[in-house]
């Protein structure tokens, strides 16, 4: 059976590359092999400091003491939340939308690993909020009150005017 141009339109698609591989007593075929994940693959960091609009969901409790990114242990009862753009150690301002109920969180972890969602938060702030276990998801608002920048200064957020963040 020839797979050639069909191997070759499916790696295309997909986005793999293919490698010769030889056995014994064979001759050489095409094999696909998925392309390696490696830092460009992860979003940038977002300094701005400015506000963001998405899903959020509740940390699993069976995270409840593993290290998360900062080397702290996870805490169901923290203000600790994740976040794949904002940097380790932001202040942040989350706002159910329907509720109008908000909390602020230090972000102390990278996630959430689902597509369309901007912050993991711990199941006692998500309580505050109004998000509950059934649900598991609302949207939310997020505001930067102070964001860490890599040379160790911080920048003033969105939020960081606001006196009810202090």
């Amino acid at each position: 059976m020839k797979r050639g141009p069909l191997l070759a339109a499916y790696v295309l698609l997909a986005g793999l590359t293919t490698s010769k591989l030889v056995l014994a007593d064979e001759a050489p075929r095409s094999v696909v092999v998925a392309p390696h994940a490696d830092k460009s693959d992860k979003p940038p960091a977002d300094l701005s400091g400015r506000k963001r609009v998405g899903k959020a969901s509740i940390y699993a409790k069976r995270f409840a003491g593993h290290k998360m990114a900062d080397g702290e242990r996870m805490q169901i009862h923290g203000d600790n939340a994740a976040s794949k753009t904002l940097p380790i150690g932001t202040t942040a301002k989350v706002t159910n939308i329907e509720t109008g109920a908000s909390a602020v969180v230090k972000i102390e972890d990278r996630g959430p690993h689902v597509k369309g969602r901007i912050v993991d938060l711990s199941p006692s702030t998500a309580h505050k909020i109004g998000i509950d276990s059934k649900d598991g998801v609302a949207k939310v608002s997020m505001e930067p009150i102070e964001v860490p920048l890599p040379n160790g200064a911080t920048k003033a957020g969105v939020a960081a005017h606001d006196p009810a963040n202090r």
